[in-house]
């Protein structure tokens, strides 16, 4: 009898070890997931911030890149430079080294003009057809405020020309527009797209 209960004694003694010991892997589960559960939360919260830090600056890029865009003036005979988020300040219109075209530095409005560009792309195209159209590349250099910062911005473009016959006077050249090439542009850049066409 007192054989029996020892026995039981010893199987209360084991059944209650056993409890605690599950009690304890309970207790360390419940630590693990809280731990791992706030883990993630900062982790997503730091995702985020880091997501509203990317999506501010993409912004802030994208309104401080320049735009320019161009209207055709006076039947052809000027391109007027603008670009609808920043202000002008000053712009600068070079030509290939080999074009024989000379440097556009406007006073006033930014505008590319006919003028100077008429006589060598004339000459280049002599004894082709009246009616002919083609790209002249250019390096624009633009300086410009975005907000109270003032930048300045290198781009390739190309002028879009045409030629036309006329009845008593030969051939007369009309710009028709401006199209964005290389957002950064260069005068090597440059030289290399003339080079392409022109050898």
């Amino acid at each position: 009898m007192s054989q029996s209960a020892g026995d039981e004694a010893a199987d209360r003694a084991k059944s209650r070890r056993r409890l605690l010991s599950l009690a304890e892997f309970v207790a360390v589960a419940g630590l693990l997931v809280a731990a791992l559960t706030l883990y993630l939360n900062w982790s997503q919260r730091r995702s985020d911030a880091e997501d509203k830090a990317a999506a501010a600056s993409a912004q802030r890029n994208d309104r401080a890149r320049l735009d320019l865009n161009a209207t055709v003036e006076g039947d052809g005979r000027r391109l007027a430079l603008r670009d609808p988020n920043h202000d002008l300040q000053d712009v600068t219109i070079d030509f290939p080294a080999k074009s024989g075209i000379a440097r556009q530095a406007p006073v006033g409005a930014p505008l590319i003009d006919a003028g100077p560009i008429a006589d060598p792309i004339l000459a280049l195209t002599d004894g082709q057809a009246d009616t002919k159209e083609g790209r002249l590349p250019v390096l624009i250099t633009t300086r410009y405020w975005d907000g109270d910062t003032a930048r300045t911005a290198s781009g390739l473009y190309d002028v879009i020309w045409s030629t036309h016959g006329r009845l008593l006077r030969g051939r007369t050249l009309r710009l028709e527009g401006l199209r964005l090439r290389d957002r950064h542009g260069t005068m090597a850049k440059l030289n290399a797209a003339w080079a392409t066409k022109h050898g």
